[in-house]
C-alpha cells in the first residue's frame, strides 16, 4: 500500500505519544483519521478537537463504516497494545493492511532525508532540540517527537515535502531498525528493555546495528560514553560529543540564574556563551548534539545560538510546575536509574540549599526487577523519597516484584511507600521545599492536584 493511496487510517492505541504524532501527520495531509485508546486523556481530547474520531471501548461494532473498508484503510498499532486485543485481532484477520507504528515511520523516513535520534535516554529532548533548530532555519523540517514540545505545544512539526525529517528512534521491540536514516545520533546505550533484549550485550549490539543504517555516506554522532560502551559494534566513521569530553565538547559550563551557559568547541568550530534555558547537565550534552546537526545542515553559528536560547523544552522533561523563592516543583519523565541520577544531580546543582523530596512511580515490573539496586542508589540522591506503586503499562504482575523491593534498598531514613490515591493526604503532612515528581507512567495525572494544593498553600492564584 502506497501512502498516497490511503484514504483512512485507524490507530489502535492512538493516545500514545508516538502514535499521536503520526495520527496528526496523516490528519494534516487530509486523510480521515480515527482510533481506539483505553482511556480519555488531555492528548486524546486534543486529537478529537483536531477532527479525529476516537473511542475508548474495545468494540469493533462502534467503529464508523469508513474505517472498515479494507481497500483504502491502513491500520496502525503500537506494541503496547495486548496481542489479544479485540479490535486489533479483527483487523489482523479480516484482510486489512496492518502495520506497527515503527513500520510507518520507516516508510516516511525512506522518502526524506532523515535524522534519527536513538538512545535509552535523552532521545526525546535531543530530537526536539534538533527539530527546533532546523525549524528556525531556511530548510525547515518535519518532526515526529516522543513528547510535547513546549515551543509548539505539539509532538509534530510538518515541513514542506523537501524538508528533512527528524524522528525519535525507539529501541523498544527493535523498532528503530525499520528506519532509513541519513544522520544517526546515539545519546546513550545503557541496559534497558531486558524483557526484549535479554542482556546488556544484546542491546549494545543492536544499537550498533542501528548506527549502521545511515551507511558509509551518512553521518553518525555518538555520546562519548555510549561510544566507549559499544565500540566493538561500531563500523562506520563517527564523531563523539560530551561535556569536556569527545570530539565535540561543551566547555566553560556554568549555571547562571537557572540557565546553563557554555561554549561549543569541536571540528574547528567554536561558539561562545551559548545560553540553554532548560536546566540539566544532560540537556547541555543534548544541546551539543543538536547544535552539531544544525551546523552540519548549514545553519550559521549565530542562528544556532539564537535557536538554543529560544528552546523551551519538552513537557515532563525537567518541567517547572511551580518556581518561587520558597518552593519549587519540578516534573520529569525519568524512568531509568541513569536518568534519575542525572535529573537529581542537576536539580541539586540548581538548588543546593533546598531539601529535595522525590516522588517516584516505577514503570514496568520487569524494569523494576532488573534495576532495583540502581533505582535505590539513584533515588538516595534525594533527601526524602516517596514511592508509588508500579505502573504496569503493557505487563502482567511478576510475583514478588513491587515498589517495596526498591524501598527496602534505599539507604535513607526518610522514605515511604504510598498509593497514588493517598499521595496528597500523605504529602500534605510534610514540610516540602523542593518537590520532584518522577516517572513514565501516569504520575503526571497527579500534577494538577499537587500544583493546586501548593499554590493554595503559598497563597498564589494561578
Amino acid at each position: 500500500m502506497k501512502l498516497e493511496n490511503i484514504h483512512n487510517v485507524y490507530f489502535v492505541g492512538i493516545g500514545g505519544i508516538g502514535m499521536s504524532a503520526i495520527a496528526r501527520w496523516f490528519n494534516q495531509r487530509g486523510v480521515r483519521v480515527g482510533g481506539y485508546d483505553r482511556v480519555k486523556t488531555v492528548l486524546t481530547s486534543r486529537l478529537e478537537e483536531e477532527g479525529m474520531w476516537i473511542h475508548y471501548d474495545d468494540h469493533k461494532e462502534a467503529i464508523p463504516a469508513e474505517f472498515l473498508n479494507t481497500e483504502n484503510t491502513l491500520i496502525i498499532f503500537t506494541p503496547a497494545i495486548p496481542k489479544n486485543h479485540g479490535e486489533l485481532t479483527h483487523f489482523q484477520t479480516a484482510g486489512f493492511e496492518v502495520k506497527k507504528r515503527s513500520e510507518v515511520l520507516g516508510i516516511i523516513s525512506r522518502g526524506h532525508y532523515t535524522i534519527a535520534v536513538g538512545g535509552t535516554h535523552g532521545k526525546t529532548t535531543t530530537s526536539s532540540m534538533v527539530a527546533h533548530l532546523l525549524n528556525q532555519s531556511e530548510k525547515g523540517c518535519s518532526a515526529f517527537i516522543g513528547g510535547i514540545m513546549a515551543n509548539y505545544d505539539s509532538n509534530l512539526i510538518v515541513g514542506n515535502e523537501a524538508a528533512p525529517v527528524v524522528v525519535e528512534a525507539d529501541e523498544f521491540d527493535r523498532s528503530f531498525l525499520r528506519l532509513s536514516p541519513n544522520y544517526s545520533i546515539l545519546t546513550s546505550a545503557d541496559p534497558d528493555h531486558l524483557d526484549i533484549y535479554g542482556d546488556d550485550a544484546e542491546i549494545k549490539r543492536t544499537f550498533g546495528e542501528f548506527l549502521l543504517l545511515s551507511g558509509s555516506e551518512g553521518k553518525t554522532l555518538i555520546h562519548h560514553v555510549a561510544a566507549s560502551s559499544i565500540a566493538e559494534y561500531l563500523e562506520n566513521d563517527y564523531f563523539t560529543y560530551g561535556i569536556d569530553n569527545g570530539d565535540i565538547q561543551a566547555n566553560a559550563l556554568r549555571a547562571v540564574d537557572g540557565s546553563f551557559i557554555f561554549n561549543y568547541d569541536g571540528r574547528g568550530q567554536k561558539i561562545k556563551d551559548i545560553r540553554l534555558n532548560v536546566p540539566g547537565f544532560h540537556n547541555v550534552e543534548n544541546a551539543i548534539a543538536a547544535i552539531t546537526v544544525g551546523l552540519d545542515m548549514g545553519m550559521s553559528a549565530e542562528d544556532v545560538k539564537a535557536a538554543i536560547d529560544s528552546y523551551k523544552g519538552v513537557k515532563r522533561r525537567f518541567e517547572y510546575i511551580i518556581k518561587t523563592p520558597d518552593f519549587v516543583f519540578i516534573d520529569d519523565y525519568a524512568h531509568h536509574p541513569t536518568e534519575i541520577s542525572a535529573f537529581l544531580k542537576s536539580t541539586r546543582a540548581l538548588f543546593p540549599q533546598k531539601k529535595l523530596t522525590a516522588i517516584f512511580q516505577p514503570h514496568l515490573f520487569s524494569r523494576t526487577n532488573d534495576f532495583q539496586d540502581g533505582f535505590a542508589e539513584s533515588l538516595a540522591l534525594a533527601d526524602e523519597i516517596i514511592l508509588l506503586d508500579i505502573y504496569p503499562a503493557r505487563e502482567e504482575p511478576i510475583p514478588g516484584v513491587s515498589s517495596e523491593i526498591i524501598l527496602d534498598k534505599i539507604n535513607k531514613e526518610s522514605k515511604v511507600l504510598t498509593s497514588k490515591a493517598e499521595l496528597l493526604d500523605m504529602i500534605s503532612t510534610k514540610h516540602v521545599e523542593l518537590l520532584c515528581t518522577i516517572g513514565a507512567g501516569d504520575i503526571d495525572t497527579k500534577i494538577p492536584e499537587l500544583k493546586s494544593f501548593y499554590l493554595n498553600k503559598l497563597n498564589i492564584h494561578a
